[in-house]
């Protein structure tokens, strides 16, 4: 098989395809994110059990990710929320002793507390810093896999804490090769990542964006020999944390996405990547959004002194414009999404004539009746995606209608709740239902959407938030015409 050189690094650069980059798909839930993020600076329990879940999220992902160890699925979900046990795991969990395991784990872990740390001293980013980080993340892994002069996969020690001295260009299957800096520039163009780094840092840069390009480009210079995609996701982390955000991490399932974006942005093309980052650093904040949290009291006059505050907070004028502020966003939601439905009527009855479906929209807003209908399904579509369904709050609903010839009738719904345990979060999700004339009687089937749901803040809606939502409702509306077609007989 004939090698094709693929040369990923051509001397690293920030420009003008970078700095325009869409981050809405963040921006339509970072208002919420800020707000609560200083409810947890101002005393909240539980934010630091928050954060090591997600840091020993991080630890077991990243390993997954780079072929370290397999570990089920099971396992990881009780290590994430109980920690970093070896009596927990069993023969069948992962492909390598359990002790070599728990010793990366906790080397992995180590490395995002010292991020953390890093952050809180306000050190700056340097070469040597990373140089650190690598030693860190590597002190349990000896040896790494080589191409020889022949050609051959061999195993050689792992130079820890040290940029590379030979070329470390890796061979897909397909023979590709792919050619990152050669060692003797690694040196400059580190330096020149600092430097970089540093500028766009003192412009105020979207930090997604930020995070994004130095991932980027030192996985193009590739300056170790290896680990190099661990230190890339531990140094975006760093810069999302400096910004109040959130570890970047990316989760075995999402890893063909995450190479795809990586491969676009070596053509210039960062788009894809930034997206991925604003959706990731979204899912991180939908979960802290979702994470039941609760102040501590230490005696009967700090309750009283809380109740008096929760009170008095409940009847002033500024939450009271609060709810009448939090109000008019969620009624511009329900606008948008009505006039986004009114484009799909429309389009809907050219593309399917009258004689193959009768197709209509309907809308339920919260101040309606019916505007409870669906309570049950909604209960089970927020379970089946892991987030609480704050009943007590304002929500409606959207219908897309599909009536058959054969009477029966296809009912996709599109339903507009609050997600988590805040005020302030909307979700929309759908379902469908089918309905089906037997006799005299009428047999209904609710048949579920695999879609996650699409969150937005009501602290401040985004600029895209409209556009951002109607890519969303033209998703769900392509899903739920593929059920139809593949359960029509």
């Amino acid at each position: 098989m004939e090698n094709k050189e693929i040369k990923i690094w051509k001397g690293i650069e920030f420009n003008d395809n970078w700095s325009s980059s869409d981050t809405s798909k963040f921006d339509d839930l970072a208002p919420s994110w800020y707000k609560k993020r200083k409810e947890f600076e101002e005393g909240e329990s539980g934010y630091q059990e928050f954060l090591d879940r997600l840091k020993r999220q991080h630890a077991i992902e990243t390993g997954i990710v780079e072929k370290l160890y397999d570990l089920s699925e099971g396992i990881t979900q009780t290590l994430i929320k109980e920690g970093f046990v070896e009596s927990y795991i069993s023969h069948n969990d992962t492909n390598i002793p359990p002790k070599k395991l728990m010793q990366y784990l906790h080397d992995h872990f180590e490395a995002m507390d010292f991020i953390f740390d890093l952050v809180k001293s306000e050190r700056p980013l340097t070469v040597g810093f990373i140089k650190e980080l690598h030693h860190l993340v590597t002190q349990h892994q000896d040896y790494t896999e080589a191409i020889n002069t022949l050609g051959e996969i061999v195993q050689v020690r792992l130079l820890k804490g040290q940029f590379k001295t030979h070329e470390n260009n890796p061979k897909r299957d397909d023979g590709q090769v792919f050619i990152y800096c050669p060692p003797i520039h690694v040196d400059s163009e580190m330096d020149k990542l600092i430097e970089i780094y540093e500028e766009q840092s003192a412009k105020e840069l979207n930090p997604i964006i930020l995070a994004a390009w130095v991932h980027h480009v030192f996985t193009q210079i590739h300056p170790f020999q290896d680990g190099n995609g661990r230190i890339a996701r531990l140094l975006a982390s760093l810069i999302l944390i400096k910004n109040g955000l959130l570890p970047f991490t990316v989760k075995r399932e999402d890893k063909p996405a995450y190479i795809k974006s990586l491969e676009l942005a070596d053509s210039n093309e960062p788009q894809q990547l930034v997206s991925f980052f604003s959706i990731e650093q979204k899912k991180s904040i939908e979960n802290a959004l979702n994470f039941k949290t609760e102040k501590t009291f230490n005696s009967l006059a700090d309750l009283a002194n809380m109740f008096n505050e929760k009170v008095d907070k409940a009847t002033s004028k500024k939450r009271q414009q609060r709810e009448k502020d939090l109000a008019s966003n969620r009624n511009k939601v329900f606008d948008f999404i009505y006039e986004i439905l009114g484009g799909v009527k429309e389009e809907l009855r050219q593309l399917i004539p009258e004689d193959k479906a009768r197709t209509g929209v309907s809308s339920v807003k919260p101040d309606q009746d019916k505007y409870y209908w669906h309570t049950h399904q909604i209960t089970e579509y927020a379970s089946a995606h892991n987030y609480f369904f704050n009943r007590q709050l304002p929500r409606g609903w959207f219908g897309i209608h599909f009536n058959l010839p054969t009477e029966s009738s296809y009912n996709l719904i599109i339903t507009v709740h609050h997600y988590g345990y805040e005020d302030d979060v909307i979700a929309v999700g759908a379902f469908m239902e089918f309905t089906e004339k037997i006799k005299e009687a009428e047999d209904k089937k609710l048949i579920p959407i695999n879609i996650a749901p699409f969150t937005v803040s009501l602290e401040k809606l985004g600029e895209r938030t409209k556009e951002n939502l109607n890519a969303y409702i033209h998703d769900i509306l392509k899903v739920g015409l593929t059920i139809i077609i593949n359960e029509i007989n």
